[in-house]
């Protein structure tokens, strides 16, 4: 398996564990079944897998709530499942990066634990945010998922969580929290993992003081406009010293930040020389389909990374986020968009099931829905639920081969037709278009030269490759080149509206 920068191009997959693979027929996903479905995952062509946290948790977030960092939780199998997974995944060149959740623990978490247990004011606190208030918060800082981010504790003091009550946020100023995640990060290390992508890295360090932002809904302002309690300049120091311990193993690992800044030069920062190897491209996931904005869009994020050395990542769905097949409204922009994203220089990561055309479950029953976003909302905001619905393996059995017994913790929708098993060798579906692109993408070398182009259609070189998309509500021409590979029909040898295609 080579080494040298693999990071730096890489195709990455993201695995939501409990959603992938049920190896026990308990309706839930786990490790024992991801390993059993690694041989899809090399034959796709991918060159590493990303795993949602699989930590001892008691679920209130999907995991993100970690009770413990160094144990596997019961619902997803033991150390030794991780290990065989780990083992398999690397004999068939596929490297694993591991989720780590440093902003919060579990309000299940020993420390959280003793806290609550321990007077205002001591140590044991001190891990924490706490702060004494009379009837109302110390501030008016909101929870990503709606309502207050504190909770009152019986002795009258206030806890911080940016997010779920369930998940209190640390205190990196706390010199235990610091040595604690560093030990975290050898423990995963000394295990074999190739590397880490950090949850909510822009949240760790928050603006002295506390200060309120002044205004409600302010998760309207997230990746805009400065927060003080994200994206502070601290998280840096944090960031070089994890390097350092990235860079003293061998094998090239490296660490990928989930971070949200006001500007592409200030996340560009997290990306230097001296701190984490990636940082997720959430501007291109987030801008709408359009030819000017997604050229704007992709040359600020390209010159961005090229100011510090680094390489970009491209994402155009994920756990978090409604599928684009969806955002989209059609499954035809969704494999142009598709074609898009892995021709663009850099790294890109792929979401589990976005290789069949999965669309968002938007019709989950009010009682099957877990996400806390839909809980904590009064049932106004749907939550995440609808990306997270288990896979569709084999249209033939139960579950469709999600789970043997034909549980699935989330219902499926009727996916007979974008099983993975009804799109296999299909030269039209999404999957085989997935797995031309991924083995095409490799030979995708040097930087973007855009080409002159009609308005509204996208048109670059790498090397010599060609990328042309249409985004305008008419045909355009095809330029002159071999064609290696289209997202749709090319009808008389013309560019229709909504597609892609790659020429040589």
């Amino acid at each position: 398996m080579p080494s040298s920068h693999w990071w730096r191009t890489a195709a990455i997959y993201e695995i939501y564990v409990r959603s992938f693979a049920d190896g026990n027929g308990d309706g839930d996903g786990d490790l024992i079944g991801l390993r059993e479905r690694l041989p899809y995952l090399r034959d796709l062509g991918v060159d590493a897998i990303w795993l949602t946290p699989f930590f001892r948790s008691p679920m209130v977030d999907g995991g993100y709530d970690v009770a413990d960092y160094r144990d596997v939780d019961p619902l997803f199998g033991t150390l030794a499942d991780f290990d065989a997974m780990l083992a398999a995944a690397h004999a068939l060149d596929i490297r694993v990066i591991v989720d780590i959740v440093p902003n919060h623990t579990s309000s299940q978490h020993a420390w959280f634990t003793e806290a609550l247990a321990s007077p205002p004011g001591s140590l044991a606190r001190d891990r924490y945010i706490f702060r004494p208030s009379a009837e109302e918060p110390p501030n008016d800082w909101e929870s990503i998922f709606g309502g207050r981010a504190w909770t009152r504790t019986p002795d009258g003091e206030w806890y911080l969580h940016l997010f779920d009550p369930g998940q209190p946020d640390l205190n990196w100023d706390n010199a235990d929290v610091r040595a604690e995640f560093e030990s975290v990060l050898r423990f995963w290390l000394d295990r074999g993992v190739d590397g880490f992508r950090i949850d909510v890295a822009h949240g760790m360090v928050k603006e002295a003081g506390l200060p309120s932002v002044g205004h409600p809904q302010q998760i309207g302002l997230l990746g805009r406009e400065p927060l003080p309690y994200f994206d502070q300049d601290g998280v840096h120091e944090i960031y070089r010293a994890w390097r350092k311990i990235l860079d003293s193993y061998p094998g090239d690992r490296m660490a990928v930040a989930e971070a949200w800044a006001s500007t592409p030069l200030r996340l560009a920062r997290y990306v230097a020389p001296d701190e984490l190897h990636q940082a997720f491209n959430f501007d291109f996931l987030a801008a709408p389909w359009s030819a000017a904005e997604l050229r704007a869009t992709i040359d600020a994020c390209i010159e961005a990374a090229d100011s510090v050395g680094a390489p970009t990542t491209w994402v155009l769905s994920n756990h978090d986020k409604a599928r684009h097949v969806t955002r989209f409204g059609s499954p035809l922009i969704a494999r142009a968009a598709a074609l898009l994203m892995l021709a663009l220089p850099g790294a890109v990561y792929l979401y589990q099931g976005e290789e069949l055309g999965l669309p968002e479950v938007l019709d989950l029953p009010d009682d099957a829905r877990q996400d806390p976003v839909w809980h904590r909302s009064g049932g106004t905001d749907p939550g995440r639920d609808g990306c997270r619905v288990p896979l569709p393996w084999d249209a033939s059995l139960p579950a469709y081969g999600f789970s043997s017994t034909g549980r699935s913790w989330l219902p499926q929708p009727d996916w007979s037709s974008l099983a993975a098993s009804s799109q296999q060798g299909v030269p039209s579906s999404f999957l085989e278009l997935y797995r031309s692109a991924l083995r095409l993408r490799r030979t995708f070398t040097g930087p973007l030269t855009w080409h002159p182009s009609p308005t509204d259609v996208l048109d670059f070189q790498r090397a010599s490759l060609r990328c042309v998309v249409n985004l305008s509500p008419a045909t355009v021409p095809l330029p002159a080149g071999d064609v290696l590979l289209t997202s749709g029909d090319l009808p008389g040898g013309e560019l229709p509206p909504n597609t892609a295609v790659w020429l040589g």
